[in-house]
């Protein structure tokens, strides 16, 4: 499951991505209301969670946007204020849920998987294409020849190239969409994952293959 992080203070950003990625959510995390808006228009995430003070724009002004265009992604608001009338404010404005600092993380992650609940119903916790299937709750790739655990960026490539099948995927975006914005990875490291994956597919005889388009990016298809 992959979400949108924006806090302005880089200690608590910077603590919340960890919790987050510990407990095997996907992050992009930003600074300010603006860069939050525009990855929100360019993203496809599962859900947000939004600090209400930010420069540039305020969360409540993002979310509000987000609103307008009929959009209907989980948004979590986080704020300092706690009284009646901010939390109201922050509902009326389109909110799936309202969090007070300081809160503790099982906290945090209770209140996201509580808004994300409908989004991770039983029929979309596997992916299929094939005899292959993607376990989304366990990271494990399954045949009816066996079943191989994967690493979470092993997990992460093969969640990119499931959901969209027969699509040619740019090497870029998995490198942005996985390894991050601001991450030193190159765009090699993205060869090197789909070799280790192939080994993967042929080591459960499955009939689904990754196809290289060269300079152009990869994409999931049936075997011939």
């Amino acid at each position: 499951m992959r979400l949108l992080l924006a806090e302005d203070d880089a200690s608590v950003r910077e603590a919340l991505v960890e919790i987050l990625r510990q407990n095997r959510y996907e992050v992009d995390a930003v600074g300010d209301g603006r860069t939050a808006w525009e990855c929100l228009k360019a993203g496809r995430y599962d859900g947000a969670v939004l600090d209400i003070m930010m420069p540039g724009m305020d969360g409540l002004s993002v979310l509000r946007r987000v609103r307008e265009g009929g959009g209907t992604l989980p948004v979590l608001l986080l704020s300092a204020r706690d009284g009646v009338e901010d939390k109201v404010a922050g509902l009326d404005s389109g909110a799936n849920d309202y969090l007070t600092k300081p809160f503790e993380a099982r906290e945090l992650l209770a209140r996201i998987r509580a808004m994300t609940r409908d989004r991770s119903a039983p029929d979309t916790l596997a992916l299929r294409m094939g005899n292959l299937v993607l376990d989304r709750a366990g990271y494990a790739l399954s045949s009816p020849s066996g079943c191989l655990q994967l690493t979470h960026k092993e997990y992460q490539v093969m969640e990119l190239l499931l959901c969209n099948p027969r699509q040619t995927i740019p090497a870029e975006r998995f490198l942005e969409r996985i390894w991050g914005y601001d991450g030193d990875a190159e765009i090699n490291v993205v060869r090197v994952y789909m070799s280790l994956l192939r080994k993967k597919l042929a080591f459960l005889h499955a009939d689904v293959r990754i196809k290289a388009l060269r300079g152009v990016g990869y994409c999931l298809e049936r075997a011939m």
